[in-house]
């Protein structure tokens, strides 16, 4: 019996403090997951990583790819900054926009001024008074191109040529091969303006450069990649037939003759012509979906036409705004934005002396007051080519328009950088709007570099930020962009105007 009561004490003993453990494992594992709670609590409080925006907000994408319909649509109309111009004034004339006469301006007003036909400034008067500043958005409508040097056309071995100057940073072994179209304007002796349009309508004929055929590449493929077509070889091919004289003798350069008479019979060109024309030679694409999912945009020209057009429909939809909203779609961005129709002339400025004047304010306190956006394209990053960006701080396809602190190359050569004070009030605007947006540089550091017009902008005293849509394959002939992001830029340029 007492040694029953024996085993069975030493049972219950074992008994409590199985439990006893037990009880503290379960506690140790309740605590465990209480840390780990918390801990994943503080990082989803401290922690940001910019999400997919299908994930985040998978309803906006029929709104997305509804809105892409007309980019396209416009991107295949406006092929050159001149077109750019042509297509957004009949937009903003049908939206109840008119020329700026300089007559005074109230609320809601709406107008807008042509700068010699290749760049244009649109302006809605806002509630509030113009010396408590204005919504500056600037996006540039010039992209990379081949343009026709003043004395283009020639003929060597029966074939007729158009020499070229290309214009932009465009590598130019991109620009061989593909078919191109002509576009541009000549100004007759007799005065009168002439717009040519070659290789876009379907039937018509296209033109483009022709690279060596592998077999015979063996000294080019020994070139630098930056040299495998040099600017001199980037010669357009434009005919091969001569000029029919209807006798035996020989005509000198009768294929180029052939091509001059067919330019005299549509548009009443002569050689000497060529030297009062701008003409360009462009991808004769046409803008399209891309991928299975048809969830890009692929096309010429986007940049910055993708920032253009967001900005140009966002502008026209916004009425009665809080702060006067001014709109600049400026040329020559690709190459330093010099000249009068660039952002390095005055012509914005002389834009805002003039509407201060109009409303009887100073156009300086206008001016240090103001918020301005430049909107460019920022380089998304492309997973075939990682080591030229730093993925931390790159923009990536489907995460929303892209914020850049600063652009510029090396030690932020040539950039803005954006002021804590400017990055917060933008943000905000964004964030209140629920715009989907990511922050992202240009590459990674040493890598390269690139530039804006945000420099242009805050060189007026205006605090200024770059905001656009993440591109891939910039200034090749066929850029890629995401219908999402575009649709978020588009949602982000309504949020700032309003």
């Amino acid at each position: 019996m007492a040694e029953k009561e024996k085993t069975a004490k030493k049972e219950k003993e074992e008994k409590n403090a199985k439990a006893e453990k037990s009880g503290k494992t379960e506690k140790s594992e309740r605590a465990l997951k209480e840390r780990v709670k918390a801990a994943k609590k503080l990082q989803k409080d401290l922690v940001w990583k910019f999400p997919h925006i299908a994930r985040k907000s998978p309803e906006q994408k029929e709104a997305a790819f509804s809105y892409c319909e007309g980019y396209k649509e416009f991107l295949n109309e406006a092929k050159t900054e001149r077109e750019f111009v042509t297509a957004a004034v009949k937009r903003l004339e049908k939206a109840g926009f008119v020329p700026y006469e300089r007559t005074g301006l109230k609320t809601g007003d709406r107008v807008y001024e042509v700068n010699r036909g290749k760049a244009l400034i649109f302006a809605t008067a806002g509630r509030r008074p113009l010396e408590e500043g204005i919504r500056l958005n600037a996006a540039h409508i010039d992209s990379p191109r081949l343009d026709l040097k003043p004395n283009p056309l020639y003929e060597k071995n029966g074939l007729a040529y158009f020499k070229t100057h290309y214009y932009g940073g465009l590598r130019k072994y991109q620009w061989t091969a593909i078919p191109m179209a002509m576009h541009g304007v000549v100004v007759k002796k007799d005065g009168e303006t002439v717009t040519i349009s070659v290789g876009e309508k379907e039937g018509e004929p296209v033109f483009c450069v022709t690279d060596l055929l592998p077999h015979l590449a063996a000294q080019q493929n020994e070139r630098k990649l930056r040299d495998g077509i040099r600017g001199e070889e980037l010669n357009i091919v434009v005919g091969s037939l001569p000029y029919d004289c209807g006798g035996e003798e020989e005509l000198k350069e009768p294929v180029k003759l052939l091509a001059l008479s067919i330019l005299n019979e549509r548009y009443g060109m002569t050689e000497r012509d060529f030297l009062r024309a701008e003409i360009e030679m462009v991808p004769a694409f046409q803008a399209a979906d891309v991928g299975l999912d048809g969830s890009m945009v692929g096309a010429y020209g986007q940049d910055d036409r993708v920032c253009a057009y967001t900005a140009l429909t966002a502008g026209i939809e916004v009425e009665g705004p809080e702060y006067t909203t001014v709109t600049i779609l400026a040329d020559k961005e690709e190459v330093g934005s010099l000249g009068n129709t660039g952002l390095d002339s005055d012509y914005l400025l002389h834009f805002i002396q003039d509407l201060a004047e109009d409303c009887g304010a100073d156009w300086r306190r206008v001016l240090r007051r103001s918020l301005a956006l430049s909107s460019d394209v920022n380089a998304a990053f492309d997973p075939t080519f990682p080591g030229v960006y730093e993925e931390h701080n790159s923009c990536y396809l489907n995460r929303g328009c892209v914020l850049t602190k600063y652009t510029g190359a090396r030690g932020k050569s040539g950039s803005n950088d954006a002021s804590a004070e400017t990055m917060a009030q933008v943000i905000d605007i964004m964030e209140e709007a629920g715009v989907c947006w990511q922050a992202g540089e240009l590459g990674a550091v040493d890598a390269g570099g690139g530039g804006t017009v945000a420099s242009c902008l805050s060189c007026l005293n205006v605090d200024t930020v770059d905001l656009g849509v993440p591109v891939l394959s910039m200034h090749s002939p066929f850029e890629l962009t995401a219908k999402l992001d575009i649709y978020q830029t588009y949602l982000a340029f309504c949020a700032f105007y309003r």
